[in-house]
């Protein structure tokens, strides 16, 4: 895994101990994950590309340094964590909506030593009511419609700052319905980004979305209503 991870990130001129605390991030994720579903990626080699690698990609596409960073619904902390180990001036919010999780990343954190990082046991549409337009960049992996993940991530972003959705490369219809929502909650699509995951052929998507307008105070909704009748 060192050597992929090494050979995928020598683009961005890392230290040694940025792909150390990697491993050992990479080591306590497959150590949790046998007693806690955290992801079904186990191989380590695809753990480096299809995790790291994958949400490394993401500081070569978009500019994080010295940002106020929220990734929404992060999961098991992609892309959040890597971001965060690879670029240490990122001031990060890890939000998620199972307190497993949270409890599991606040370890790795406490374990790496990792500073200005909060790890958030919250649902987006709750937190959103007390940390309206504060971060410069929303991210998110999560698997759900661009025009949900616009509702529970948009209002969180400033005037000026971008949210950024990670798709597949073959998500053109879901961008389209997603058009709406984006609009609606101040938003504009600024760009579509494809990249390749170093060592692999596998191609994803980077959304880029600017927010230029305040978002309606009466959003995100409920997630009831959100996943009922999305925008």
């Amino acid at each position: 895994m060192k050597q992929l991870l090494t050979a995928g990130l020598s683009q961005l001129h890392l230290p040694t101990a940025h792909v150390d605390a990697l491993l050992q991030y990479a080591d306590a994720l497959l150590e949790t994950n046998k007693v806690m579903n955290l992801t079904a990626i186990t191989d380590p080699a695809d753990v480096a590309t299809l995790h790291f690698l994958d949400s490394a990609a993401l500081l070569t596409l978009a500019d994080f340094a010295g940002k106020q960073v929220v990734d929404v619904g992060t999961g098991a902390g992609f892309p959040g964590m890597p971001l965060r180990i690879l670029e240490p001036s990122i001031r990060l919010t890890l939000l998620d909506s199972l307190g497993k999780r949270i409890t599991f990343l606040q370890g790795v954190c406490d374990q790496l030593g990792l500073g200005n990082v909060e790890c958030i046991h919250a649902r987006a549409e709750e937190f959103a009511a007390s940390h309206r337009e504060s971060y410069d960049i929303a991210t998110s992996r999560a698997v759900a419609s661009l025009p949900m993940l616009a509702e529970l991530s948009l209002p969180l972003v400033k005037i000026g700052g971008y949210f950024l959705p990670m798709k597949a490369v073959d998500s053109d219809e879901e961008l389209a319905s997603a058009a709406h929502a984006i609009r609606v909650l101040g938003g504009r699509l600024a760009e579509v980004k494809d990249y390749q995951i170093p060592g692999t052929q596998v191609t994803h998507r980077l959304v880029v979305i600017e927010k230029v307008a305040p978002s309606p105070a009466k959003y995100p909704r409920a997630f009831a209503k959100i996943k009922k009748s999305p925008l």
